[in-house]
């Protein structure tokens, strides 16, 4: 009992030292995780090979699981971003991405929800890496508008930051983004935009009408390959361009689901969101329509991402994968924001864990 009221009084104690020092030590222990998260990257870590790193899994509809749609791929130790919705930068930060090391962003198309957040990233990757030359962003024809418009609109944010930490701290020259239009691919036709170092990008039109233009993107390197759709309908191209494919992130939407937000809206007389929720259905892909893609493309993984509508609860996730085990035998992954995918160079190993 001695013994046991000893080692009481002595935690009680400690515990009295540790309140009464408990600013000191929280600065203590910040100081040490902000090093340990500046000086670490997730970019240095992983093998090399292909990976993908889900910086944005949903779509318009808020979702706390899901921000807006982006895609980061590192392709050995280059770092690229397929379009980058809400919460993209912020989700990159988390997964210790860092976005001084951006080497380019792709746009998909030009739907709001795809680029709500490149300001904010174009900001980060300049002022991190006191980059002299703006981000090069790649896309089809109109490209040139977006990112002029974006440049615009940060104008006077950048003029006083360069005034306030000085020109050599954040070069003028590098802020914004530079448009890098490619003329649009015939269905059937791909456009390389990358074929350096062992990286191939390359661009395939997408099925997203009435938005035009709207593209997918395909990533090669050590022998392992991802392909992107960005927002279509089944497609045939996108299909053909996902054969043989180690990983295919496919857009999928829900439509019963779909359909309650569209009774509940005629319920509570909002005509315009009711006609909205009626008119997404004829360009987005169906879960199991996305399985199709992948059986009859032969890909050992799908990945779906932007999410239709929004899943807060694992039972709507069951209803939202339906049928689709039926159609697809390979691995599936529902994805959720920090989702990562590593396929290791010239292997056949595809790893998934969760960042967030």
């Amino acid at each position: 009992m001695k013994r046991v009221a000893i080692g009481l009084l002595v935690l009680i104690g400690l515990g009295a030292l540790i309140y009464v020092f408990r600013a000191p030590l929280t600065l203590f222990l910040m100081e040490r995780m902000v090093s340990r998260n500046l000086a670490s990257s997730l970019v240095d870590e992983l093998p090399d090979g292909l990976s993908v790193a889900l910086c944005g899994a949903g779509a318009p509809l808020p979702d706390p699981k899901r921000s807006g749609p982006c895609v980061a791929v590192i392709a050995g130790k280059r770092l690229y971003v397929v379009d980058s919705g809400a919460g993209a930068s912020r989700n990159l930060s988390q997964m210790r991405i860092p976005q001084r090391e951006i080497e380019a962003v792709f746009l998909t198309h030009f739907h709001s929800d795809h680029i709500d957040g490149m300001g904010e990233l174009l900001l980060q990757r300049w002022v991190q890496g006191a980059h002299t030359t703006p981000t090069p962003v790649y896309g089809p024809p109109g490209v040139e508008e977006v990112v002029n418009g974006f440049n615009a609109a940060y104008r006077l944010d950048s003029g006083s930051r360069v005034a306030h930490h000085g020109e050599e701290t954040v070069p003028p020259s590098g802020r914004g983004g530079e448009a890098r239009p490619f003329p649009l691919p015939a269905a059937g036709e791909a456009r390389v935009l990358v074929d350096e170092d062992g990286v191939k990008i390359t661009a395939f039109l997408a099925d997203h009408w009435p938005v035009e233009p709207a593209v997918g993107y395909r990533f090669d390197y050590g022998g392992r390959s991802v392909v992107i759709s960005g927002d279509t309908k089944k497609s045939e191209n996108v299909q053909r361009f996902a054969k043989g494919a180690d990983l295919l992130v496919h857009e999928a939407l829900a439509p019963k689901l779909v359909d309650v937000l569209t009774r509940s809206a005629a319920s509570a007389g909002m005509r315009n969101l009711e006609k909205i929720t009626v008119d997404i259905l004829s360009y987005h892909t169906t879960p199991v329509e996305a399985a199709e893609v992948a059986r009859d493309a032969g890909v050992k993984h799908l990945l779906l991402y932007h999410i239709v509508p929004p899943l807060p609860i694992r039972p709507l996730e069951e209803i939202f994968l339906e049928g689709v085990p039926e159609v697809y035998t390979g691995p599936v992954t529902l994805a959720l924001d920090g989702v990562l995918i590593t396929l290791p160079a010239h292997s056949d190993v595809i790893e998934v864990d969760q960042l967030l």
